[in-house]
């Protein structure tokens, strides 16, 4: 994960926030245009995620209930202020997999997140703020088909189908087989998988998290082997590892017809 030291946290953040920058480090983390991240070099560490107003307020929930299970950051303050969320979180120790230790050992990193990912799929979830997760999923992708969002940047094979009208035909078709069944991470890819020598230390970013479809998180899984190791011979070796018993190509193929909507 990306540290640029920067002198100060910007204007306007939560008064806990400004209180920990007091004479700490502070870091640029931010990897996406949605949101800044920083990140207060104080005691274990701290991030400090600001997102446009309303856009954090279920990571937040479900982060401090991914804590509560054990896997995840502690929420020390959620806010809105003006225009904008404010996520402070406690640091999860360990770095992502995106790291040269882990990345420098594809096999058994493949190995680590598919046995990761079963367990957490078999998680007891019955207390999950987020019950409905697939409803919000299609719905989403629906609106997004109506609009005219296809994305062809992040998946410009579109997963094979020729368009936006054929993978719309594809979601219709299977997403009624799509279950609130498991726990969610929802964006289950390298970057938000933090590890302590090659042992799970808990998850991140879990704005996407609930109860829904283990198909969701087998098919990011697969995609960001393939997208940060650069090739598909892991695929397989994934789903093996994970448990053939419970995947469907099918609803594999429904999930990859959702995602071409963003």
């Amino acid at each position: 994960m990306k540290r640029t030291p920067i002198e100060s946290l910007p204007i306007g953040v939560p008064q806990s926030a400004a209180s920990l920058a007091q004479d700490a480090r502070i870091y640029d983390s931010s990897c996406s245009p949605e949101a800044r991240v920083y990140f207060i070099e104080r005691e274990g560490g701290y991030y400090l995620k600001r997102a446009a107003r309303g856009t954090l307020e279920r990571e937040a929930i479900m982060t401090e209930y991914f804590h509560k299970k054990g896997l995840g950051a502690h929420v020390v303050d959620y806010a809105t202020i003006g225009e904008f969320d404010w996520l402070l979180t406690e640091r999860v120790p360990g770095e992502d997999c995106t790291h040269k230790l882990y990345m420098g050992d594809p096999k058994r990193l493949c190995d680590l997140l598919a046995r990761e990912l079963r367990i957490l799929h078999e998680t007891d979830a019955s207390d999950c703020p987020v019950q409905d997760r697939m409803s919000e999923y299609i719905a989403l992708a629906e609106r997004n088909y109506a609009t005219g969002n296809y994305d062809t940047e992040h998946f410009p094979d579109s997963f094979g189908y020729r368009s936006a009208e054929e993978a719309y035909a594809a979601l219709q078709a299977g997403k009624s087989e799509l279950k609130n069944e498991v726990l969610l991470h929802g964006d289950y890819c390298f970057p938000n998988v933090m590890l302590e020598d090659f042992k799970l230390s808990g998850f991140i970013d879990l704005g996407n998290a609930g109860v829904g479809d283990r198909h969701v998180d087998l098919f990011w899984g697969a995609w960001t082997l393939e997208f940060n190791l650069g090739t598909n011979a892991y695929r397989d070796r994934f789903f093996d590892a994970y448990g053939r018993d419970k995947i469907d190509e099918n609803k594999l193929k429904t999930v990859a017809a959702a995602e071409v909507f963003g």
